[in-house]
């Protein structure tokens, strides 16, 4: 960034003229910047209401709870972190999310809040740390594109736990991935620097190469009753070069039924929902095989 740059962003800032107009007559890069993280309005939102209600003294999975209902109407927007063909930004958008930025968003406001923090930095710095392989990001290759792959990075670094394998039911997880390798001129960044192709297919025989496990769809509820708020999900599939189609997280009711919380890009919807009870909402797609499930841990 230059210094002129610096000079404008600072003058635009303390005048209080960094609109959504004059932010596009600055350089591209400065846009990139600014728009990292949208939705400051929300976020001050939650943080007054988690200090209101002394959030931080709940087990973790109630907090993600908390955050995921508050988001609850927020629009479905995808590619919402494909902000640059060139450079990866970590991209928080309380604004717009997926299904993948809504549970990694409302986790990282979690795991914020447990420890006393309360600024965009902090909940950038967790979901940064969540996003990318080793909690360290670096381009567009090490950020944690399939979710088996979060799933298990996520619990090497201590957030999470895999949840799967103690189930009933629970069976050894087949599908393969390589649908970016295959495809790279669907992926933005892939697509315009070719040269980082081979990293993704080393990421993607990695994860091919582990031994997971999945619950079938039809020995879900026979599981649900161990089941708790804030807890991941990620829905199976049978698409060719994909593990996961959908993910969300649970949340539990007042009489005990576990609901599917996601951010659904069902045309009747387009938001944040809570759905049915989870074993009777997920058979949308007879592609669709079972779930895998994370439980978050509280943070250290």
């Amino acid at each position: 960034m230059t210094r002129r740059e610096l000079i404008q962003v600072a003058s635009l800032g303390a005048l209080g003229l960094l609109t959504s107009g004059a932010l596009a007559k600055t350089a591209p890069w400065i846009q990139e910047q600014f728009r990292r993280f949208e939705g400051v309005d929300v976020f001050e939102r939650i943080v007054a209401k988690a200090r209101a209600e002394n959030w931080y003294a709940l087990p973790i999975g109630e907090v993600i709870g908390k955050v995921a209902f508050e988001l609850r109407g927020t629009p479905y927007v995808g590619f919402t972190l494909e902000l640059s063909k060139d450079i990866e930004y970590c991209i928080v958008n309380l604004k717009g999310l997926d299904c993948v930025t809504f549970f990694e968003d409302s986790l990282g406001m979690a795991r914020m809040i447990k420890k006393g923090r309360n600024t965009p930095e902090d909940l950038l710095a967790e979901v940064r740390f969540t996003r990318y392989r080793g909690g360290h990001m670096g381009d567009f290759t090490t950020r944690l594109h399939y979710t088996t792959d979060w799933f298990f990075d996520n619990e090497e670094k201590g957030v999470v736990k895999m949840l799967t394998p103690s189930l009933p039911g629970a069976e050894p997880f087949s599908q393969k991935v390589g649908i970016m390798s295959l495809h790279p001129e669907n992926y933005r960044q892939l697509a315009s620097h070719p040269n980082l192709l081979q990293d993704i297919r080393i990421a993607e025989d990695k994860i091919n190469a582990r031994s997971l496990k999945f619950l079938p769809m039809d020995k879900l509820e026979a599981a649900e009753a161990l089941l708790q708020t804030g807890d991941i999900v990620g829905v199976t599939t049978t698409a060719d070069g994909i593990d996961i189609a959908h993910t969300g997280i649970c949340v539990k009711d007042e009489q005990g039924l576990v609901h599917f919380m996601d951010a659904s890009s069902a045309r009747s919807r387009m938001r944040v929902t809570v759905e049915p009870q989870i074993s009777k909402c997920l058979n949308w797609s007879s592609k669709l095989t079972g779930v895998m499930i994370a439980r978050p841990l509280e943070v250290r």
